[in-house]
């Protein structure tokens, strides 16, 4: 049951109480004309006021304003951030900035935040007013400190944001082809909620739009320099169309996540709704004796409901403490309830300190500091007052813990301020590493592969040194990205240079190829052989053609030869087995032959003349055997010089049994020297024989008997009938079909 003090309230209080309800009941949500919100908030004033006076009515006053205010200079905690280096940050990641529709919902989900904050201090201060027994210095220092608390807790928030935004592993996508974009947005899209995908969205895409361009103005760039209109240029890639279907799944996707998230928005505000009702009704009609433990529950209810729509913040909140106030405003005229949450909120602080306390100990400083920002949040928001006999003592236990870990932060934030500044040189050093690389003496493919990992060694070893201060970060990035762009300019020139060498090279071997494919299917084995060779051979001097186009020409180029020569080769292994039926034939002609010089063998000029005939038809033997001919004609020599055969027509004999050997194998080269031979020995004996003619003009004096003249005479009659015979093989030689 209510004590018995609301009953006897005067009936102005209780006049005034009815007043309040009429005008606070009608919920500031209804009200959506500007003018009626303002008229609204003066009234909530005036009415602020007359609470005042009811409970100046009901409270003990006891006068320590005074030495509480003194206390706040004791032991209110200034804590000034490094801010500096969080704006910077924070700047750097507010950058990127194309997809407005995320903008706006994290800009909302921020505002909210920080307006619950705002709306918190004043509700609390409203309620606290009204509390006779907490000493309005006192509490204006909590206050003080717990806004501190909050502005750390955002602060570091924001840290943290940009923590996780460094330490996420991220693709350098500026490497990737326009076929691994793709199927790395892929990956990404099957694989995370497009809420974590805003920033590498970006990047892909605009990598993605710069390569297909460049790849777009190289092709128009060929399809014009080949002759073709400029206007009639028409370039489409597959990957484009898989890319942009990705892309309007992307968004698809994102449309859906912000409906859910308005769609929950819109369910959270029914629930805060529906919880307004419930406390206003338990207000009205509340049990005495279950009226409290029903409001610490609707508490802990409206707590636990998540955003709502930011345009109905304002109104459902100031709606909601205003019911809150009207409950207090009851609770605190019935000393029992009173009593009862001064208890409960001494527990649920002592909880709070308790768990303060060892977080001071704590050797994580980073994780002690932002679980006391929620520990001050719940001091602040969550749980009222306490007695005043355990106030002072409370408070100075939480404050001391607060200092603690104040303290040793200060002390980590300047030990790691020092290590930021060494990581300024440490940065430094690594992007004059990269400077130093020179360039300029790099003249090959595989020095310039040597370089480029050389670089990424440095590229990595430059984010792992870790952060710089705020102040310099921006300067030193800048530095960074020039080095490696001077490095990557002079990387992309030297490619361009072989690309251009490398287009020629391709015309060469094209030119090879054509070749190659149009000799495959000759016969002339001889001349096609040696043309081959040389193909292959001018091949291997020329460079590397563009890696599209290696394997493509590399196979035709293959194919050509290998079809030449297996020919060539299978013609081979049938010519080894005709040489050798050829060579068994031949030596048994020679042997037969042998015989026939022996003196008791009677032969003919007739026989010698069929064998001779028999070995021509025999066949042709390679030149490495061109020994088994040689013993031929000698053994012919044997034969002719048995049968007393003339010397000269011996030698002609033989002379024509050679000549027609080469007719016989088509030999045209040897027949043709032969013939030049044969020339040039009638040149020498006809210069001779003029030189010794025109000798004996000079001595026509002398007798011929004269041993001199004699011997002249005779030589020049040796001479023309040595000319003769070789007149004679010419004669043969004209008369041969080749």
């Amino acid at each position: 049951m209510l004590d018995e003090n609301i009953e006897n309230l005067s009936e102005e209080s209780v006049e005034k109480n009815k007043k309040q309800e009429e005008v606070k009941n009608e919920s500031p949500i209804k009200k959506t004309k500007p003018e009626k919100e303002e008229t609204k908030a003066e009234d909530v004033k005036t009415e602020s006021v007359e609470k005042n006076e009811v409970q100046e009515e009901v409270a003990e006053t006891e006068d320590k304003t005074q030495v509480e205010a003194e206390k706040v200079e004791e032991t209110k905690e200034v804590t000034e951030e490094p801010e500096k280096e969080i704006i910077e940050e924070v700047k750097e990641e507010v950058a990127e900035a194309e997809v407005k529709a995320e903008e706006v919902v994290s800009n909302k989900e921020e505002s909210v935040e920080e307006e619950e904050e705002t709306v918190v201090v004043k509700g609390e201060k409203s309620v606290e007013k009204k509390e006779d027994t907490v000493p309005k210095n006192e509490e204006l220092e909590k206050e003080a400190e717990s806004e501190e608390a909050l502005e750390d807790s955002k602060e570091e928030e924001k840290k943290e944001k940009v923590k996780a935004k460094e330490d996420l592993p991220h693709t350098d996508y500026s490497k990737l082809s326009l076929e691994e974009l793709a199927a790395e947005f892929e990956t990404l899209l099957a694989s995370f909620s497009v809420k974590d995908l805003r920033n590498h969205f970006e990047e892909i895409k605009s990598n993605f739009n710069k390569k297909y361009n460049n790849l777009v103005a190289e092709k128009k760039a060929e399809f014009v320099k080949e002759g073709g209109k400029e206007e009639d240029f028409i370039f489409v890639e597959p990957v484009k169309s898989k890319f942009f279907s990705l892309l309007k799944e992307f968004k698809r996707k994102r449309q859906l996540y912000y409906k859910q998230i308005e769609k929950e928005q819109q369910e959270n505000l029914e629930m805060r709704l529906d919880l307004i009702d419930r406390l206003k009704n338990l207000i009205d009609n509340g049990n005495p004796s279950s009226m409290y433990k029903e409001f610490k529950e609707l508490q802990n209810e409206w707590r636990n409901v998540g955003q709502i729509p930011r345009a109905k913040y304002n109104d459902v909140w100031q709606t909601y403490h205003h019911h809150v106030e009207r409950f207090y405003d009851l609770l605190h005229l019935n000393k029992e309830f009173r009593d009862l949450d001064f208890k409960h909120n001494f527990e649920e602080k002592s909880k709070l300190v308790e768990k303060a306390e060892k977080l001071a100990e704590s050797e994580d400083i980073d994780k002690a500091f932002r679980e006391l920002q929620v520990l001050h949040r719940m001091w602040k928001e969550d749980i009222g007052p306490v007695a005043r006999e355990h106030r002072e003592e409370i408070w100075n236990r939480f404050s001391e813990a607060t200092k603690k870990i104040h303290h040793k932060r200060h002390l980590y934030q300047k030990e790691l301020e020092s290590k930021l500044e060494e990581n300024i040189q440490k940065k430094m050093d690594v992007i004059e590493k990269i400077k130093n690389i020179a360039v300029d003496e790099i003249n090959s493919h595989k020095a310039w592969q040597d370089a480029i990992k050389q670089v990424e060694k440095f590229r990595e070893e430059f984010f792992n040194v870790g952060k710089v201060p705020g102040s310099k970060s921006e300067a030193i990035w800048k530095h960074f990205k020039e080095a490696t762009r001077n490095f990557n300019r002079a990387k992309n020139s030297f490619y361009k240079r072989i690309k251009s060498e490398q287009v020629e090279n391709l015309t060469k071997k094209l030119h090879l190829v054509e070749q190659a494919e149009s000799l495959k299917d000759s016969d002339d084995w001889d001349t096609v052989t040696d043309i081959f060779k040389k193909i292959q051979s001018d091949w291997k001097k020329i460079g590397h053609v563009p890696k599209k186009d290696s394997d493509k020409i590399w196979k035709r180029f293959k194919d050509a030869c290998n079809h030449y020569f297996d020919r060539l080769h299978e013609r081979q292994d049938d010519v080894d087995k005709e040489m050798i039926d050829v060579l068994n034939k031949k030596k048994e002609l020679l042997n037969n032959l042998k015989e026939k010089v022996k003196e008791e063998v009677e032969v003919t000029l007739e026989e010698i003349n069929e064998s001779i005939s028999e070995w021509r038809s025999a066949g042709r033997l390679p030149s490495k055997m061109s020994h088994i001919e040689a013993k031929f004609n000698k053994t012919l020599e044997a034969i002719y010089k048995k049968l007393n055969i003339d010397k000269d027509e011996a030698s002609f004999l033989k002379f024509k049994n050679i000549v027609d050997s080469y007719l016989d194998q088509n030999d045209t080269r040897r027949l043709d020297g032969e013939q030049m031979f044969v020339r040039k020995k009638m040149d020498e004996l006809t210069r001779e024989i003029k030189q010794l003619e025109n000798n004996v003009s000079f001595i026509s004096n002398i007798s011929e008997d004269n041993p001199l003249v004699k011997n002249v005479l005779n030589n020049i009659e040796n001479y023309k009938k040595e000319l003769a015979q070789w007149k004679k093989k010419m004669d043969y030689l004209r008369r041969l079909d080749y």
